[in-house]
């Protein structure tokens, strides 16, 4: 987010809401999509969010519903491109520090 802010988006003047991109604007402004543009297996999130809260999840397997997506992940060459964005927060990293950040947050240590 720092290195955005030095460095604003300029405006699309072929932008058109007749056929709008939506990744872009006539503003200057952009979305980027941030994240880690590797998937994770959902069992692996599942044993490192078990990991840092020391809780086991309570797992309730069912067949893929409609809507669900097989694999997802974050695009980020828009964002690595604009600012030479790499990823380099492991997962399992990333979580801790979200679990200690909401319980501090919170209050609640479970």
């Amino acid at each position: 987010m720092v290195r955005l802010i030095a460095r604003p988006p300029p405006g699309d003047p072929e932008w058109s809401g007749q056929l709008p991109d939506p990744s872009t604007s006539w503003a200057s402004w952009r979305i980027y999509n941030i994240g880690n543009n590797q998937p994770v297996e959902l069992e692996r999130l599942l044993a490192v969010i078990e990991a840092a809260t020391g809780c086991t999840a309570i797992r309730e397997l069912t067949p893929m519903q409609p809507g669900d997506v097989e694999e997802t992940y974050a695009d980020i060459a828009d964002l690595a491109a604009a600012v030479d964005f790499a990823p380099r927060t492991a997962i399992a990293d990333g979580v801790a520090h979200f679990v200690t950040w909401y319980r501090v947050y919170t209050g609640r240590q479970t």
